[in-house]
């Protein structure tokens, strides 16, 4: 029986640890919330309690001695040195762990917006992209993270997720009642939780290593489509969209996750709630 540590055992890792419990994994689930300690020896994981400061503080006993570790740590907000702080947290857990396979949580926030199809090759782990366009900068500290673990010893699988959404995270409220929006007929790039779940489960299952993979929604509706239909199920009010604003964006194809896993997602289509 493998064990697994999932590092960042929060919205995504704990659903994600309580599938691989039933999968039959040992699992590990790290967090830096006290109160989740007892919800995570709930679901059958084993609780810890540890903060990258960068290094580990709490009490990380024998967390990172696992045969394959999930990290789902985004880079860190609000600091000036952000970028060489959160590289400094990833090579602190490369040089703690044990698993010979390392599977990072990453987002498709590492493509340039561009008013395009993208795919995997247009970014390389570590870079540079194939094409020109603004991001974010938690997009160009991530497409460093992603070079770093493609490099490390161990296997590594980049996962590149869309939005996301599901429990607690309901499309309707992201955009609900703002007036003067951008972008209408931009795609969304969303993926529901049960999908992000279903798809890491299923790299697991295919021993999918040194691998990159979209994860996002096969469809792609457009901004306005989306969050007005999302905001009136919940009975919001639905945002207002500057209809002059004739950009598009980015379109993250997914193929990958059908061609090398042979995935059927839950939930095909974001409008659909």
């Amino acid at each position: 029986m493998d064990t697994i540590s999932i590092l960042g055992c929060g919205w995504l890792g704990l659903p994600l640890g309580r599938r691989l419990v039933k999968n039959g994994y040992r699992v590990k689930g790290a967090t830096t919330t006290p109160e989740k300690l007892d919800a995570i020896a709930d679901a059958g994981i084993e609780p810890y309690m540890i903060k990258l400061d960068p290094d580990p503080v709490g009490d990380p006993e024998d967390f990172f001695e696992s045969d394959i570790i999930f990290v789902n740590v985004p880079p860190p907000r609000g600091r000036d040195d952000a970028a060489a702080f959160h590289q400094r947290q990833m090579e602190v857990v490369g040089a703690a762990m044990t698993a010979d396979w390392v599977l990072f949580a990453s987002s498709t926030g590492v493509y340039p917006d561009a008013d395009r199809a993208v795919h995997e090759d247009d970014l390389p782990p570590g870079g540079p992209a194939t094409y020109d366009g603004p991001r974010r900068s938690t997009g160009e500290i991530l497409e460093t993270i992603e070079g770093m673990w493609w490099t490390h010893e161990a296997a590594a699988t980049i996962l590149r997720f869309g939005g996301l959404y599901g429990p607690d995270r309901h499309p309707g409220r992201f955009l609900a009642g703002r007036t003067g929006l951008s972008r209408p007929s931009a795609p969304v790039n969303l993926i529901h939780l049960d999908d992000c779940t279903g798809i890491v489960a299923s790299v697991l299952h295919q021993n999918a290593r040194d691998q990159v993979f979209n994860a996002v929604a096969d469809r792609h509706p457009s901004r306005r489509e989306t969050y007005i239909r999302a905001a009136r199920s919940l009975g919001l009010e639905p945002p207002d969209f500057d209809m002059d604003d004739t950009r598009g964006g980015k379109k993250i194809g997914n193929d990958r996750v059908h061609s090398v896993l042979g995935y059927t997602f839950d939930h095909p289509d974001p409008s659909n709630l």
